[in-house]
């Protein structure tokens, strides 16, 4: 029996993965050691399953067939960052509209299957920060990047698989939801 890691996530129409590219290109003025998350991995992950077993991937899918929600009208909202003892380690852009309703229902219809998120933001990760010399300066930079509040509609969700390789994660998805 096979095994598969895997996530459940929203993508994103091209206008907005140009929007995002545009601001990780200003991150590119920031003295960091890390890595901007590459264009094609652009994504909001609903819920992260890790490795399932074949069988229970099915199930996975079955489930998540019978959600019944509907399309979610969203905009890009503000950057921000996840930190560590004042260290920054992810950079994120916010992503509004009704995607935590949409990831609760996720959670529901899995809760028997994996543990329920304890918190989720509904976000897109843009940077992996390993070091900053100039927390400081990082930070003032970061309050005077403007992302554009684009609107678009989340029209879908993903079942997706993750392979991680030294060249960094590959993903493939695996199975697509639709919204009403």
């Amino acid at each position: 029996m096979g095994e598969t890691r895997s996530f459940i996530s929203i993508e994103f129409p091209s206008e907005i993965i140009k929007e995002v590219v545009r601001v990780q290109e200003l991150l590119k003025n920031l003295k960091f050691t890390g890595k901007l998350t590459e264009q094609e991995n652009l994504h909001l992950t609903l819920k992260f399953l890790g490795n399932v077993e074949d069988e229970k991937l099915g199930l996975v899918k079955q489930r998540l067939s019978k959600i019944k929600f509907p399309e979610i009208k969203s905009s890009l909202g503000e950057i921000g960052t996840f930190s560590y003892r004042g260290m920054p380690r992810i950079v994120w852009i916010k992503v509004k509209g009704k995607v935590f309703e949409l990831q609760k229902e996720v959670d529901n219809s899995l809760k028997d299957l994996f543990k329920e998120e304890d918190r989720f933001m509904s976000h897109l990760t843009i940077a992996r920060i390993k070091y900053v010399k100039n927390i400081k300066g990082f930070y003032e930079y970061l309050k005077n990047i403007t992302v554009k509040h684009l609107p678009f509609s989340i029209e879908e969700f993903n079942l997706k698989s993750s392979e991680l390789t030294p060249l960094g994660p590959k993903y493939e998805n695996l199975e697509s939801y639709r919204l009403l």
